[in-house]
């Protein structure tokens, strides 16, 4: 304020009187005191300034340290997902950290026994065989998703002109990977059967075998997975020729009737008569003729036990008087074939199929080649099925004669090929299924 008054009062002078030397003084002393008046004021400017600048600059820097130390953190990666491989050999275990697999599809039970899905008794058994390790569910569907996942594989790759021998090891060796095979505990559950055209069971190549699969046969692909005993059987079948595609469907739908109409306290007979009227209601065209599709009435699906594929229950393909009844708690192989000839199989050609016999005789064995061979088959497969090619992989050679010396001993069981008459086709479709206590599962379905 002070240095504005004094600049209004020489201006007055100046111009209210005649120029004198004093004019000039008296600017030349205003010019003094205002100099020394606003460098004080520049230099607490100057000063402040200063300080302010120090401040950004320590603020600055602090930011730079902060900015400095989050680029320094490593970001942690995200674990990157596990996928399935093709052809299929990623183990399961790897693909469900957490040890719980799919549920399969659920089917509620019929008429008398519906109740069951809301009864808290059952809901509460469920429950407790979950905890139990020899009933949990738990091994089962992991069984059940290895064979989907090698299934779904197999349907895509297997293709005419393909050896047998190539189909089956291909699909051997995505279970044994999937089901992470571990002696006895885990691993293939039987032989894998790939009948032809007429055959309709139990072939599956011995060593030296060179069957081709050609565009017009009818494959039925037929393969198991166990995990600690529980064993899961399913099978489907194959055509690329368009006459066939009936008789496929047929199977199927008799297959998925027979399904539908099991459960607990359900007469055994009373479902192979629903199978029996379902596929015998098809007719395939074959060159311009009407054939009926027929039931193959000797073969039947059947219960499944731990280590025991054939549980001693048979479900007929056809209307019988059998009373027996499906139980809670178990296990069944639901499986149909069908057939454009008698309808009626005979065992034919050579034996691939064996298996210990569950209850086998302890019988003084007079061969010592056949001690030992036994002794390779408890080891290896206990009382699992099992084939030629298999006691190859495990080592085993110039084995026959000790081989059928068990079979005669009664303490191995042979099952060789099963045929309908030559010329005719046979197709098959198979699920195994629990009988929970509230509902049905088909553990294997798509």
């Amino acid at each position: 304020m002070a240095v504005g008054a004094k600049s209004q009062d020489a201006t007055e002078d100046f111009r209210g009187a005649s120029p004198a030397v004093d004019v000039e003084d008296e600017t030349e002393e205003i010019e003094d005191d205002g100099a020394t008046e606003a460098a004080g004021g520049l230099g607490k400017l100057n000063t402040v300034f200063i300080s302010w600048s120090k401040l950004m600059r320590c603020q600055l820097t602090l930011v730079l340290f902060k900015e400095s130390k989050k680029k320094k953190k490593k970001k942690k990666s995200k674990k990157k997902k596990v996928e399935q491989s093709d052809p299929p050999r990623v183990g399961l275990s790897k693909l469900f950290t957490d040890g719980i697999y799919p549920e399969g599809e659920i089917q509620e039970y019929k008429d008398d026994n519906n109740w069951r899905k809301t009864s808290e008794e059952k809901r509460y058994d469920e429950r407790t065989a979950m905890e139990d390790p020899e009933l949990t569910f738990q091994d089962i569907r992991r069984a059940a998703e290895v064979h989907r996942q090698v299934r779904r594989h197999a349907r895509r790759y297997i293709m005419p002109g393909m050896s047998m021998t190539e189909i089956v090891e291909n699909i051997e060796d995505g279970t044994r990977a999937l089901v992470e095979e571990n002696g006895l505990s885990s691993g293939i559950g039987f032989p894998t059967g790939v009948s032809l055209n007429n055959c309709a069971a139990h072939y599956t190549p011995n060593a030296g075998d060179t069957t081709v699969l050609q565009k017009g046969d009818v494959l039925k692909v037929d393969f198991g997975v166990h995990v600690n005993g529980r064993i899961l059987d399913s099978a489907f079948t194959l055509t690329w020729e368009p006459t066939y595609n009936k008789l496929l469907e047929a199977v199927k739908d008799a297959t998925n009737t027979g399904i539908r109409e099991a459960g607990i306290d359900v007469r055994l007979g009373e479902v192979g008569a629903a199978i029996q009227e379902t596929m015998e209601s098809y007719e395939v065209e074959i060159n311009g003729k009407s054939q009926q599709v027929k039931a193959i009435g000797n073969l039947s699906g059947h219960s499944i036990n731990r280590y025991q594929i054939h549980g001693g229950k048979s479900v007929l393909l056809v209307k019988n008087d059998d009373q027996t009844k499906m139980e809670e708690g178990e296990y069944f192989a639901i499986e149909t074939f069908g057939s454009t000839g008698r309808g009626h199989v005979v065992e034919s050609g050579d034996c691939s199929h064996y298996a210990k016999m569950f209850d086998a005789p302890h019988v003084p064995l007079r061969l010592t080649s056949a001690k030992s061979l036994l002794k390779s088959i408890n080891k290896h497969f206990g009382t699992l099925p099992f084939c030629r090619r298999y006691l190859d992989r495990a080592g085993e050679s110039k084995y026959l004669l000790a081989l059928n010396h068990l079979v005669a001993q009664g303490v191995v069981q042979a099952y060789p090929p099963l045929c309908d008459q030559r010329g005719s086709m046979t197709a098959q479709f198979e699920h195994t299924i629990i009988l929970r206590p509230t509902v049905k599962e088909v553990t294997c379905a798509a």
